[in-house]
């Protein structure tokens, strides 16, 4: 090893053996107590330490105060104040008040939870129960607290102080409790002590060794128990009030009955023993037995007492695991909404079940009278106090009305939102509605907004539940579900109605056409109105009639889902959609009685055309035989027979104007009768001349022959010279007339031929010329 790392060694050591402590030997006689080890074992460092910081900061505080007391002002002297304004008795009495609050204000020890838990021990446990009892025993806790530091200020004060006669500390307290003063026995007591006690157990019954057996017996048997059992009640779910009546009756006989077979039994049995009236003088019986009526009806009280406090507790707002449910339902009857039962019943339910309790144990014979066995029987006492069953009736009441606020909200939102329904404000929209014009959909509109609130009424809830009440709403609902829908089906009968009288009026308007169309026509004018009819139906009526089905259809589809249709209207709507079919062969039968009729009514008219034309050369004729007539005698023939041809011609001209009319019915073109024309021109010279030739013989007649007074010379004259001039015109007429035949003839002779026969150079006398001249040989030989 070198120098070098010897001397890195020797280094090391040295510097370990500074950072090291020194290694001590203990003294041989460290487990000897010695004074001195004693001293050493009871030395605390940190006491010392303590006392160091404890002088440090009050020698601080008097460096502070001295500090504080140099830099203080000097207090001024007190005021001067007049003789009649402070006297020594006011300074005392305000130096009393200023040392009492400084007194008061020194802390004070507490009352002890000890004390305070002691005192809640003997509170029994009924009366801690509920909310409402926790607060009152919170409020007494807080008083007696408070009470007690009062106490103790004022009994600082009055032990530390003490108050000066000044009159306006009279009221500063009352003097201290004194402290409890032993009994005196300095006189001799024990005679009168035997006395009392003598004269207790003569007349204080109560102590009887019996009492104490009756009062053990009620309390063994009543103390934890009540004569209902009312912890099953809610179980049980929904109920009806006259169910829970029934079933608390028949727990009331129950326990009655088991009262009356356990606990009285042994009562009648502990006064039945020999010892049950040891030291009860005779004359003592009957206030012994009124106590013991007492007590037992007192038990019997309590029993009852507890019992409607129990049921009473059922309905605590602040504990509601134990209130009955009732069953309560909405219905719905003469159209109103209404409460079964009603409020007022199920209250009414709830108190006489009060009443039902407190009329139980009313018929429990009194121990003399059960002894004695007389046929009237006397009862205890078990009526429970006036001030019991009020408590109990108007807790029920506000209980009852508490809980049942809630259903009444329920029904509430009912009346607001569908009372409409049933106050008649859905007939009068329904009648005013219906007094309007409305489309279809506009109808359809107005029937879902029924249909809808038949269905949000539907999906309302069945039942609703409260803390004491399950409401069921199915009637109510079932009715306005229903009314709703009356108020729907109203004004689908109305529409139904309007649609049956469209269907029938659709199948009115096909049946009219089918009837028209298949009708034979009598007549061409018939004929050809059937074929505009047919035509116009075939284009624009079964269109619109197309169009009035579709509409019909829609409407059927829709009622198909929300109208139940009678067998009737199912066939009026099964003909409606067939009828389209139907149509067309009509049609087609149409045409082909068109094309029958039509080729039977040209044939009619061709045989009239020829027809007529035979008539007009036979009335031609006719005319010509009327140029050949000479004979004056016969003018009334001649007359006669010119009125005839002249009535053919009439009825040969309204032939023509219906040929005429049935050829523009056809289309045809109209053929024209000259030659009947010219019969009308030729007949009215001819008919003129017949009937003045006529009027002329008649007048010449009665001149001749009739009375000669009657005649008048003046109207004869003017009505001869009539006659004569017209005479002579019509003889000019015929003259001119022939003249124009003639040359006419001549004319058409020339243009025929030359080889025809040679014209005539003088034509033929005329008849009628030759009347003509006649008459007027008359009229001048009637002249002469």
């Amino acid at each position: 090893m070198s120098d070098a790392n010897k001397a890195a060694i020797a280094a090391e050591k040295e510097a370990l053996n500074l950072k090291l402590p020194p290694i001590v030997h203990l003294p041989e006689n460290i487990g000897v107590d010695t004074p001195t080890q004693s001293k050493l074992l009871k030395y605390r460092r940190s006491k010392e330490q303590q006392q160091k910081i404890n002088q440090l900061v009050i020698d601080g505080a008097k460096r502070n105060l001295d500090r504080t007391l140099d830099k203080r002002t000097p207090l001024l002297p007190p005021p001067d104040y007049p003789q009649t304004m402070t006297s020594e008795m006011k300074k005392k009495g305000f130096n009393y008040i200023y040392m009492k609050q400084c007194v008061e204000s020194s802390p004070l020890v507490p009352i002890q939870q000890e004390w305070l838990d002691h005192m809640l021990r003997l509170i029994p446990e009924s009366l801690k129960e509920g909310k409402e009892r926790e607060e009152l025993l919170e409020s007494l806790i807080n008083e007696v607290s408070s009470d007690f530091e009062n106490s103790m200020k004022r009994y600082l004060v009055q032990s530390v102080l003490v108050k000066p006669p000044v009159k306006s500390l009279e009221d500063e307290g009352g003097p201290l409790p004194e402290s409890p003063v032993g009994l005196d026995y300095s006189n001799p007591w024990h005679s009168s002590y035997v006395q009392a006690r003598n004269q207790i157990f003569s007349n204080l019954h109560i102590i009887h060794p019996t009492m104490k057996m009756l009062l053990d017996l009620g309390y063994t048997t009543f103390a934890d128990t009540v004569l209902l059992d009312f912890t099953g009640i809610r179980a049980k779910g929904p109920i009806d009030c006259e169910s829970l009546k029934t079933d608390l009756s028949i727990q009331t006989r129950n326990a009655e009955e088991k009262i009356m077979n356990t606990w009285y039994p042994k009562v009648i049995n502990l006064f039945t023993k020999k010892e049950a009236l040891e030291g009860v003088k005779p004359e003592k019986l009957d206030a012994f037995y009124s106590c013991v009526s007492t007590l037992m009806s007192n038990q019997l009280k309590d029993l009852l007492r507890r019992t409607v406090e129990g049921f009473v507790k059922l309905f605590d707002p602040k504990d509601q695991q134990r209130l009955p449910i009732f069953k309560i339902e909405l219905t719905f009857d003469d159209d109103k909404m209404e409460f079964y039962p009603t409020f007022q019943d199920l209250e009414d339910n709830v108190l006489s079940l009060v009443e039902q309790i407190a009329e139980a144990l009313q018929n429990v014979q009194t121990i003399p009278s059960w002894l004695s066995g007389t046929s009237t029987p006397v009862n205890l006492d078990t009526e429970l106090p006036e001030h019991v069953l009020h408590w109990a009736v108007d807790t029920l009441k506000a209980a009852v009305h508490r809980n049942l606020e809630g259903a009444r909200k329920h029904y509430e939102t009912y009346v607001e939102k569908y009372n409409w329904l049933l106050d008649g404000t859905a007939v009068e929209n329904i009648e005013t509605f219906q007094t309007e014009d409305h489309t279809f959909d506009e109808y359809t509109e107005f029937i879902e907004k029924f249909f809808s609130l038949a269905s949000e009424i539907m999906l309302l809830p069945q039942w609703i539940h409260y803390p004491m009440v399950r409401l069921d709403c199915e009637d109510l609902k079932t009715g306005l579900t229903n009314k709703a829908k009356a108020f729907a089906n109203i004004l689908l009968n109305d529409i139904a109605s309007k649609y049956r009288k469209e269907n029938e009026c659709i199948c009115s308007e096909f049946e009219a056409i089918k009837e028209h169309a298949l009708k034979v026509p009598e007549t061409t004018e018939e004929m050809m109105d059937l074929i505009s009819y047919v035509e116009k139906a075939r284009t624009v009526g079964i269109e619109e009639l197309i169009l009035r089905i579709q509409e019909s259809k829609r409407q059927m589809n829709y009622f198909l889902d929300v109208f139940l249709f009678p067998q009737e209207d199912l066939a009026l709507n099964a003909t409606i959609l067939m009828w389209p079919r139907k149509i067309n062969p009509i049609f087609d039968e149409n045409d082909e009685l068109i094309e029958n009729a039509k080729h039977k009514k040209e044939n009619e008219l061709m045989a009239k055309r020829e027809k007529l034309i035979l008539e007009i050369e036979k009335e031609s004729r006719r005319m010509e035989e009327f140029t050949e007539f000479a004979e004056l005698e016969r003018m009334q023939q001649y007359v006669t027979d010119v009125r005839q041809l002249q009535k053919r011609i009439q009825e040969s001209e309204e032939a023509v104007q219906f040929i005429n009319k049935e050829e523009e019915l056809f289309k045809w073109e109209l053929t024209k009768y000259p030659e009947l024309d010219k019969l009308k021109v030729n007949i009215e010279p001819y008919q003129k001349f017949f009937n003045f030739v006529l009027k002329w013989q008649r007048s010449e007649k009665r001149w001749m022959d009739g009375g000669f007074l009657d005649l008048n010379g003046e109207s004869m004259e003017a009505d001869v010279e009539e006659f004569s001039r017209e005479i002579f015109k019509t003889l000019k007429f015929f003259q001119t007339k022939l003249k124009k035949e003639l040359q006419e003839k001549r004319k058409a002779a020339r243009k025929r031929s030359l080889e025809e026969e040679k014209i005539e150079e003088e034509p033929k006398e005329n008849a009628a010329i030759t009347m003509c001249s006649t008459v007027m040989e008359q009229i001048k030989a009637f002249k002469v």
